[in-house]
């Protein structure tokens, strides 16, 4: 066996010998903290976004954070009750602009759900998406 010192870790690396073909590959970082771990693949996904795609997906999560926050000035949300209000009509803003539901189901098509909710800082964002999720599936 062989010890690999890395940047202060060491671990053992047997004589197996192995052939992958990661041409093109990209990889992530993370760590095991772990005796044993028997898995055959570990892995994530790394999703890479062309400059146009970023910026739509940007620009349409900039409007409805905006719409977002000048309804919640306007209109109460401390109870659920409110905030389900709000979002009713940021649901029926969205809608009633083809532009920007256009715009709303190609960057959660292009980025997914999760990826959008990271660019939005409001608190009524998953209740917004999560009444907004059927869209894809209906165009």
């Amino acid at each position: 066996m062989n010890n690999v010192q890395g940047e202060n870790n060491q671990q053992k690396v047997s004589n197996k010998s192995s052939s992958f073909n990661l041409q093109g590959a990209q990889f992530g970082g993370g760590l095991v903290n772990a005796d044993t771990v028997n898995a055959h693949q570990i892995g994530g996904n790394i999703t890479n976004y062309t400059s146009e795609q970023k910026q739509n997906l940007a620009a349409a999560a900039a409007e409805i954070q905006q719409l977002l926050n000048q309804l919640s000035q306007t209109s109460p949300t401390a109870t659920t009750s409110e905030k389900m209000t709000v979002v009713a009509r940021a649901v029926d803003e969205i809608e009633n602009n083809p532009t920007l539901k256009a715009r709303v189901i190609g960057a959660l098509k292009t980025g997914g759900t999760e990826a959008f909710k990271e660019l939005i800082d409001h608190p009524l964002v998953n209740i917004l998406l999560a009444s907004i999720e059927g869209w894809q599936e209906a165009e």
